[in-house]
């Protein structure tokens, strides 16, 4: 019998291919076996050979600090600039006892106590992130660095620092730990100082230092510049007399604020006492949190006084040249207005150069409740000066329709009403810029869009005249005059209000005064708070610190004189 051949093939190729595939099969299930047995290696008996591999290089996204915009003043001097520091922090979990004396070195270098030292990293012996020192300098921080200690790290920050430390405090308040505004100019243009944190991708080593940038995932943003219309000589000018000021008086406080008579712009607004914005460990917050010019509100008494003889000669209500009975006292209904002195007849310039509350009081009267309110208003009493600076004061004035008789006698003469140095200020622009009113602004502007005219401009110009009157030898402020200048200004002596009504032995000493008085180019208005020397009126208290800050400040502008006894000073010049 034969075999066919064809089928004899087939079963031999058939079992040939049998035996590849169960030798392919062994083959595989060997390599598993060989990768099973590797990774079980590494994963149970090298861990640590693979943990120290994964940790010595990988990818981590980390924020790039973003410069904090400067604030300089009207001359491009800095007043808050932000230097680069360094921050050390610690990740717990990765210390070495073996390292103890490494980091105890550490400690003396960042001048942390040995004791202090130990106590806090036992504190904090679980954690992976906390700070063992906040903004160091740069040296420092590399001579940590160079020790090499696990789980010891350096990070970039940016601090703070103030060059004319407490000359400008208060009012440009002061940023935390984290580059944040916290308190005055700093807090309430926070949007535009503080920039935008980036974020870029880095490769780091087991120690967490960065050995190469990857990519910027998001760019930092520098915060913006402000530029305020302060002027750094002018502000020293001030904080030096007023602070004289508050010495020599043995005052509470005080604040001051010196105006561009013609535009509103701020030169200089000082607050005592004040604090040094670099070193605050030691304050408290009532030293820091007020900045009295801005946020404070007073009675201005008898600084109010040319604003109603002013308003009264607008009207029409008054003849220039009228004369004034006063005698001492004056009866309105069952209400009695006293000055210190009788006075007798006064026409008006005397009637501001005595401060009569009497003779002011019958010039109010004659005036209808509603035009005397809108004077005020016009002049910024009861509003905010709209300045941008955090917890402004807006100062207080009662409606009229919820006036009786008597009040409109007080607000004549400063009482009843409530406003910052600041407004009081500027409404003085009212007389010094020939009847208009000015906004006051910290930020530099080319005009003033709401300036508004309040008095016609020889109204003004008259009341000025009568003014200048104040600073003579017979007036309430001979201690403001300012040799080879007319000075115009006027006092206010004002009795501190408590719950119960007004005090008889705490008094606020106010003066506001412009100059040169042909042409004011400055206003300063300044208050002193509850002097206890013996003195308290605004002429022998307030009035020398305005005189001395007004020669510094027509000096430094070089303003010519206009006195006319002192024209020879003039001549020489030419």
């Amino acid at each position: 019998m034969k075999i066919d051949p064809t089928i004899r093939t087939s079963r031999y190729a058939t079992g040939d291919f049998v035996v590849r595939r169960r030798l392919l099969q062994y083959s595989m299930v060997v390599a598993m076996l060989v990768l099973v047995g590797r990774a079980v290696y590494l994963q149970i008996f090298s861990k640590e050979f693979l943990q120290d591999k994964g940790d010595s290089q990988y990818l981590e996204v980390v924020p790039v600090s973003a410069y904090r915009g400067q604030i300089r003043d009207r001359n491009g001097e800095p007043l808050a600039i932000s230097a680069p520091v360094q921050s050390i922090w610690i990740n717990a979990r990765q210390l070495k006892d073996s390292e103890q004396a490494k980091i105890d070195e550490m400690g003396r270098i960042l001048s942390i106590p040995e004791k202090d030292l130990h106590s806090l990293l036992k504190k904090q012996e679980k954690k992976r992130f906390f700070y063992l020192k906040r903004q160091i300098i740069p040296a420092l921080a590399e001579k940590v660095k160079a020790l090499g200690i696990a789980g010891v790290y350096a990070q970039r920050e940016f601090k703070r620092y103030y060059p004319a430390g407490a000359v400008s405090a208060h009012l440009l308040g002061f940023t935390n730990v984290d580059d944040v505004g916290l308190e005055g100019l700093e807090h309430g243009y926070e949007s535009i100082l503080r920039g935008k944190i980036g974020r870029k991708q880095v490769i780091k080593d087991g120690k967490s230092q960065i050995i190469e940038d990857v990519e910027n995932i998001a760019e930092a943003e520098a915060g913006r510049d402000l530029v305020l219309t302060i002027d750094e000589r002018i502000q020293y000018l001030a904080y030096r007399e007023l602070q004289n000021a508050v010495i020599q008086n043995k005052a509470h406080s005080a604040s001051l604020v010196v105006l561009d008579a013609k535009n509103g712009d701020v030169l200089a607004s000082v607050s005592q006492p004040s604090f040094n914005p670099n070193n605050r460990k030691e304050l408290n917050s009532s030293q820091y949190h007020r900045n009295r010019a801005m946020v404070d509100s007073f009675e201005p008494g008898s600084t109010v006084k040319p604003f109603v003889v002013a308003a009264a000669l607008d009207g029409g209500y008054i003849d220039p040249n009228i004369l004034i009975e006063t005698h001492g006292i004056y009866h309105l209904g069952r209400n009695v207005v006293k000055d210190v002195h009788n006075y007798g007849t006064l026409d008006l310039t005397h009637v501001l150069q005595k401060s009569s509350n009497i003779a002011v009081t019958q010039i109010a009267m004659t005036m209808e409740p509603k035009d005397f309110w809108d004077i005020y208003s016009k002049l910024g009493f009861g509003t905010s000066a709209g300045i941008g600076f955090p917890g402004e004061a807006s100062g207080s004035l009662l409606d009229y329709q919820s006036w009786h008789e008597f009040d409109q006698a007080t607000l004549s003469f400063g009482y009843g009403v409530s406003t910052s140095i600041l407004q009081l200020a500027r409404a003085y622009t009212a007389l010094a810029d020939d009847g208009i009113v000015h906004s006051v602004t910290l930020l530099k502007r080319d005009e003033d869009p709401d300036a508004k005219r309040v008095f016609k401009a020889e109204t003004a110009r008259k009341v000025r005249e009568m003014l200048e009157q104040v600073i003579s030898k017979e007036g309430t402020a001979y201690l403001a005059r300012v040799e080879g200048y007319r000075v115009a200004g006027k006092t206010g002596t004002v009795k501190k209000a408590t719950k119960g009504g007004y005090t008889e032995d705490k008094y606020l000493s106010v003066f506001v005064g412009m100059a040169p008085a042909s042409n004011p180019r400055f206003i300063i208005a300044i208050v002193v708070d509850e002097p206890t020397s013996g003195q308290y009126y605004g002429g022998q208290v307030a009035a020398p610190a305005f005189a001395k800050v007004m020669a510094g400040a027509l000096r430094v502008y070089g303003v010519e004189p206009d006195g006319v006894d002192n024209m020879h000073v003039l001549l020489s010049k030419r």
